[in-house]
């Protein structure tokens, strides 16, 4: 068939006529490294009178942010000015913001925004020139920030043509973006002026409202690096604001309250509240039953067990497994003794830990199981001790806790006590069956339940070490006392340095290279105290040069003092981010907004919260959920893996592990894509985790 010639030139014309319009929406792209920004508009035709909206798209590169109207403690907003020149005139309105994230990074928090975000304005052209195209002009200048922050700036045209709708290729974007704003809040907003905020109306009820923030339109209106006490009862829901320079008792203060279901979805409402009296609400007073206490003290005794086959626990073995030589040379007192001091260490530690915890959330902090971990300078301390440790297991020094001749003045049993600390600082990063929701619910429950709860904890932990001081002749399978025991002793070093190889990755995820660096000279500083010490009990032991053993004990007290207390004072600004970096396996962030969205669409989700610092998540993830068989149904179902980093503080991440009555990782959670979420073990195989998602198994 041939085609009439008129015809090609038609179907030429209108290829023509319409590739400039395909274009119209998008105008040419500023990049970087660090980000690709461009013009774009909701239609690729204007029309006189007819509301126009215009966009600054960014597509910034991962770990990299830019910032809302109200930046935060740092940062800079984003300025856009868009003019119409042509077949009309006109200029834009202010930028229409979505709700931003809240970012901590270290002790800064910042409103921002990361990813692909669309900065859109309003622009309504009159009649100008003729009736031709209309050339949009803009400028614009926005700041990004990562480990450091760039300022960035863009010139931009765009040339319509007139015409009716002509809905554009980012219209869908333009939508996603309305949806993102805040509304108008249906609620009656009130503010005292000492800073209690309050919404009250239909539809808030704690069922209906999991957590709540508020971000302020302007810097300095109040401390946003506090957290902000959550009360929510039937019609209200009460947060208390910590006021900031700005505050200026509540006068003229508007901002956003972003409020989050159980679900995940959150929306945010522009409020500008009415300052005045606010009768404030009692937090909630947990009336837990005796019943479920007695359960909770059950499975904080199981879960305590159970923690001892945990991996965290792996390098505090070492000690234990030493301590048992004695009883098995029959030494029933001292073995009695030594266990009773180990347990009185474990059960005593769990209490204070848990207390902490308690305390931390009463002053507003956002505190879980684990908590400590999320310190880079806690970290780099529990790495010095452990390598002092594994010195004193290979032989280097062999003092004891009579260090410098501290041991007379200690009482009996003491480095038993002090084992059972460190076997509970360690401890402390995994979560144990049974052991989660006993935390969760000793931490909800009145402060004599929770000590109960914590108190069976330790117990549990301490249990196995008890019954083999009360029955020595469980230890009858041990070898007679010998040169084994040396052997044995420098092995069971190995663990233990890997630990400290294992703290060295955490405090680099934590801290970067300055606490690398830290960490190295405090390293040193330990080996060199450990081999003054050596030094001087060798001289002691002989007697003699008393004068030059006294100088070696110096040196070794000054070794030491100077690498922990270095360790320990981290500058804050050292601290930052890696968690980008570490989803590296498929998976994708976890957020809040993200996961709402993907089950508003059907698709099935695995949440997966995990940390550096959590033994147990590392382990699940090597033996159960990055294996193929895993992996590759996760493919096949179209199952997205989100994983949440707690490896530092993040408030989305303790929000969601709170909405779930947990405290701690790792905790998985299952979202199918129709029915109801699935709560996974803390101990995972690939065939239990087929099954969940099902897909077989073994």
């Amino acid at each position: 068939m041939v085609v009439p010639f008129r015809w090609l030139v038609s179907i030429l014309c209108m290829v023509l006529l319409a590739a400039p319009a395909a274009r119209a929406a998008q105008s040419a792209a500023v990049s970087s490294e660090r980000a690709r920004v461009t013009l774009v508009t909701d239609d690729d035709a204007y029309m006189p009178g007819r509301a126009l909206h215009v966009g600054l798209q960014m597509h910034l590169a991962p770990g990299w942010h830019t910032y809302w109207l109200n930046p935060g403690d740092a940062g800079e907003a984003t300025t856009l000015t868009v003019t119409a020149r042509g077949g009309a005139d006109g200029q834009a309105s202010a930028i229409e913001w979505p709700v931003p994230r809240v970012l901590h990074d270290g002790p800064l928090t910042s409103y921002a925004y990361t990813g692909d975000v669309l900065l859109p304005v309003t622009l309504v052209p009159v009649a100008g020139q003729g009736d031709g195209p209309v050339t949009l002009s803009a400028v614009a200048d926005w700041l990004v920030c990562a480990d450091v922050c760039v300022p960035e700036h863009g010139t931009f045209t765009l040339v319509l043509p007139r015409g009716g709708p002509q809905p554009s290729a980012q219209a869908a974007d333009f939508a996603r973006a309305g949806a993102q704003r805040p509304v108008a809040s249906p609620f009656a907003a009130r503010l005292s002026p000492a800073g209690i905020l309050q919404l009250a109306g239909r539809g808030l009820s704690p069922d209906a409202v999991t957590a709540a923030w508020f971000i302020p339109d302007v810097s300095g209106a109040i401390d946003q690096d506090v957290t902000q006490p959550l009360v929510v009862g039937d019609g209200t829901v009460q947060l208390t604001l910590r006021p900031g320079p700005e505050f200026h008792g509540g006068a003229g203060l508007s901002g956003i309250v972003v409020l989050r279901d159980g679900t995940g979805r959150e929306r945010g409402l522009a409020v500008r509240p009415v300052v005045g009296t606010v009768q404030p609400l009692a937090p909630p007073v947990a009336t837990v039953h005796a019943a479920h206490i007695g359960v909770l003290v059950i499975m904080a005794f199981v879960g305590g067990m159970i923690l001892n086959l945990m991996p965290c626990v792996f390098p505090v073995l070492a000690m234990k497994i030493l301590s048992l030589e004695r009883m098995a040379r029959g030494e029933r007192r001292a073995a009695l003794g030594g266990a009773a001091a180990y347990a009185a260490g474990v059960v005593g530690s769990f209490v204070v830990l848990g207390g902490a915890i308690a305390a931390l959330r009463v002053a507003g902090q956002q505190a879980g199981w684990g908590f400590q971990f999320q310190s880079v300078g806690f970290v780099i301390v529990i790495c010095l001790l452990l390598f002092a440790v594994a010195l004193n297991l290979l032989g280097v020094f062999a003092i004891g806790l009579r260090l410098m001749g501290v041991g007379t003045v200690l009482p009996a049993h003491a480095g038993d006590f002090l084992t059972g600390v460190l076997a509970v600082v360690l401890a402390s990063p995994c979560t144990a069956p049974f052991m989660g929701a006993a935390v969760a619910g000793a931490l909800a429950a009145s402060p004599l339940a929770g000590l109960l709860v914590f108190v069976a904890l330790g117990l549990g932990l301490a249990a196995p070490y008890l019954l083999l001081a009360a029955m020595p002749g469980l230890l009858g399978w041990l070898p007679r006392p010998g040169r084994w025991m040396e052997t044995v002793r420098n092995l069971l070093a190995l663990p233990v340095l890997a630990t400290c190889v294992w703290l060295g990755w955490v405090a680099w995820l934590e801290g970067g290279q300055d606490a690398l660096y830290l960490l190295g000279a405090g390293l040193v500083l330990v080996a060199l105290g450990c081999w003054c010490l050596r030094r001087a009990t060798a001289m002691d032991l002989r007697g003699a040069m008393e004068g030059r053993a006294g100088l070696y004990r110096a040196v070794a007290i000054l070794s030491l003092l100077v690498a922990f207390v270095g360790g320990a004072v981290v500058p804050p600004a050292s601290v930052h981010d890696h968690g980008a970096e570490r989803v590296v396996d498929g998976s994708s962030a976890f957020s809040p907004t993200r996961l709402a969205e993907l089950r508003g669409q059907g698709r099935p989700v695995f949440v997966d919260m995990t940390a550096a610092w959590c033994i147990s998540c590392l382990v699940n993830e090597r033996v159960a959920l990055s294996t193929h068989a895993v992996q590759a149904a996760f493919a096949r179902q179209g199952i997205v893996y989100m994983k949440g980093d707690w490896t530092q503080r993040n408030a989305d991440i303790t929000a969601f592990l709170h909405a779930h009555g947990r405290d701690g990782v790792p905790f998985y959670v299952y979202y199918p894509a129709r029915g109801a979420e699935v709560v996974l073990p803390e101990i995972l195989s690939p065939g239990l985790v087929l099954r969940v998602i099902g897909a077989g198994g073994n």
